[in-house]
């Protein structure tokens, strides 16, 4: 069986170097147009996954800054109780006045889990991040976090819902809360070291921060103030709380 290859009329014999030259340049413009549409859209991809690492990242540092403002405030109330509680033991005039500020210093650590679960439920959202010591501080820190709500927060509010302080001078000063404070700082400290190792390992700045804050609270102004209404309430059931005191002590004069 004949096979007859064809040669391309401008490569037969006699069609000059020229020839040879437009069928090079053809080629050589065919594969640069493939190299750029595969290149273009790598790069597209490449610079689509660096944007949506650059937000998880933003996203989880955000959650851990948010969080250590609130801790650093619960700590900051668990010293003042310390003297609150050191003035009362020096100065036992002062409890009538000073009691209910113990209250009102009660630490809270208030938080959503969505960012936590997002990150740490998602093997898509930490393989585009791809820092796997990154990963295991933000794990520690989560830990820690629940952890300083558990074993602080919650064990103080716990502590003065079962503890008489408004009727005692005894139980007014008798609550822990140096033991309280050694913990806070403890662990407060550790989750500061991981949010400052998760800062420089993802080379985020004090300006990136504040910006995505200040974005996030464009986003939250638009919502009502739920943190004034709690403050207003929160300060009416202290007031209730006073005179349902000063009720009683009538009430056991009269008896």
């Amino acid at each position: 069986m004949n096979v007859k290859l064809h040669t391309p009329k401008s490569l037969k014999t006699g069609s000059g170097m020229s020839s040879w030259r437009q069928f090079l340049l053809s080629l050589f413009a065919t594969t640069v147009s493939i190299a750029l549409t595969f290149g273009t859209a790598a790069i597209i991809d490449y610079n689509k996954k660096q944007s949506e690492k650059r937000e998880i990242v933003m996203m989880v540092m955000y959650d851990m800054y948010t969080t250590l403002k609130a801790a650093e405030k619960a700590d900051s109330n668990i010293h003042r109780a310390m003297d609150i509680q050191l003035r009362i033991a020096q100065d036992t005039s002062q409890y009538q006045s000073l009691k209910y500020q113990l209250i009102t210093k009660m630490p809270r650590l208030d938080y959503t889990e969505t960012t936590e679960r997002i990150f740490s439920s998602s093997i898509e959202s930490i393989n585009t991040v791809g820092n796997v010591l990154f990963t295991e501080n933000v794990a520690d820190f989560y830990r820690l976090r629940q952890q300083y709500k558990t074993m602080i927060c919650d064990s103080i509010e716990a502590e003065l819902r079962k503890t008489p302080i408004f009727y005692s001078i005894k139980e007014a000063i008798g609550i822990e809360y140096s033991y309280y404070g050694i913990a806070s700082i403890e662990i407060l400290g550790d989750m500061q070291h991981l949010f400052a190792e998760c800062k420089q390992m993802m080379d985020v700045t004090d300006k990136e921060l504040e910006a995505y804050q200040k974005q996030r609270e464009q986003i939250k102004k638009a919502l009502p103030e739920d943190e004034k209404r709690k403050d207003s309430i929160k300060q009416n059931i202290i007031e209730f709380q006073k005179k349902m005191y000063e009720a009683n002590k009538q009430l056991k004069l009269e008896e």
